[in-house]
């Protein structure tokens, strides 16, 4: 039986915590501990190691989880928890019947399950009306449960494209720069701005077509390079970073000239794609689980027509570029696009990661410290090691010998309070 997380707080009486398990993976890809203890004081790990070394401080609350696994908490690049989930009962005509706060109390919802499911940080790449600068605070000030979170505002791309809202009568969601839609350099340098100023630590941008926008093909390009230019020239000046929605090759490829630090998707990636994000270091965030997800729901009849077609097409190129990135030495990081699929089941990521080739292990890292590094936050985050922030998990036997395990966290440990243990 589960305690609740009210319950470990109000029994939590010392401020050290110390968890014991059979092995430890501390998320930079070295062989196990075996035997292992993290010691945590406040909300920073202070002693990772074999407990042959290290002993448990008289006073401490001890976790014992034997036959189990510690590891960084999981990182989530690419999620949405603003809103819906695909084919919820309600999404297809929120945009005219729902109020405009309902998709923000869904996302606490959201963000509570993606906590329990061990990802104790994401990078929130979309969502309407600040929403997620929102969401964020409610969470950082301790009103709800949910992981830390990086935002990005709203994404957006060219007026009709993939980012922006279509398929509605003129009038019914009218976009700008302020939304999800910027044409030329000035308009997008305005949407970049205007984010930053209103709390985004990141910006997404919709270089080429979507699975599931209505009227364009998957990879087709829609902005222009002088466009993708100045929302990374502007980003850079306000010192952060931009993720490229682009699954075609060319805007692939545009994008990472342009200079872009990571490529959410990356469907149709070629050979001299990968070479290029190799050499520039920019990341690949594959999103799997969201292919998987819009395959299944077109062959279910969920999704039809146009977007049932490209939910296909995409799944079928989906392995290929997880070949290459291994192949050319592509950093990748672990993301889920999670307005896909039920929020919570982001572990499922990782199993399909080693079904299309990688390692446990490089699977496990890019959900670690690579995703870390990939959201600048890897001097705190994404390793177990003194020092860093205390976000730990625990997953059930061995996760390099199964990576199912990842599925069924038995603990959650963020900022070094409690929130799941057996």
């Amino acid at each position: 039986m589960l305690v609740s997380a009210v319950q470990l707080r109000a029994q939590d009486t010392t401020h050290t915590l110390v968890l014991h398990a059979n092995r430890l993976f501390d998320g930079t890809g070295a062989p196990e501990v075996q035997d292992a203890r993290v010691v945590i004081r406040g909300n920073h790990v202070v002693a990772v190691g074999p407990a042959a070394r290290i002993a448990a401080p008289l006073g401490a609350r001890v976790i014992e989880l034997g036959d189990a696994t510690l590891l960084p908490g999981f990182i989530d690049a690419h999620e949405h928890l603003i809103g819906y989930t695909l084919g919820e009962p309600g999404e297809d005509d929120a945009p005219v019947r729902d109020f405009r706060a309902y998709a923000a109390l869904l996302g606490v919802r959201n963000a509570r399950a993606t906590l329990l499911a061990g990802f104790t940080t994401v990078r929130n790449v979309g969502s309407p009306n600040f929403d997620d600068m929102a969401l964020r605070a409610a969470i950082d000030r301790g009103v709800i449960e949910g992981p830390r979170m990086q935002v990005t505002g709203k994404q957006f791309g060219i007026t009709g494209g993939s980012c922006d809202e279509s398929g509605f009568r003129p009038g019914v969601d009218e976009t700008d720069w302020r939304s999800s839609a910027a044409d030329g350099p000035e308009e997008v340098r305005k949407a970049v701005r205007y984010r930053v100023k209103y709390g985004a630590d990141a910006i997404k941008i919709c270089v080429t077509g979507g699975v599931l926008s209505d009227g364009d093909s998957v990879g087709v390009l829609q902005m222009a390079p002088d466009e993708i230019r100045a929302a990374v020239d502007a980003a850079r000046m306000l010192h952060v970073k931009v993720a490229a929605h682009a699954h075609g090759a060319e805007g692939i490829k545009l994008a990472v000239r342009a200079g872009v630090a990571s490529i959410e998707h990356g469907t149709f990636l070629d050979e001299e794609g990968a070479k290029l994000m190799a050499a520039a270091g920019t990341y690949l965030v594959p999103t799997l689980l969201a292919l998987e997800t819009v395959k299944e729901l077109a062959d279910r009849g969920t999704l039809t027509g146009q977007r049932a077609r490209k939910a296909r097409d995409a799944y079928a190129a989906g392995p290929r570029r997880i070949g290459l990135a291994l192949k050319y030495g592509v950093p990748i990081a672990l993301g889920t696009d999670g307005s896909v699929y039920p929020r919570g089941e982001n572990a499922r990521e990782f199993g399909l990661m080693v079904d299309a080739g990688m390692t446990p292990t490089q699977a496990l890292v890019a959900g670690t410290s690579a995703a870390a590094k990939l959201l600048g936050w890897d001097d705190r985050l994404g390793t177990l090691a003194a020092g860093k922030l205390a976000d730990v998990v625990a997953v059930p036997g061995d996760p390099l010998r199964d990576i199912a395990a990842t599925r069924h966290v038995l603990l959650v440990v963020k900022n070094g309070e409690v929130y799941k243990a057996p």
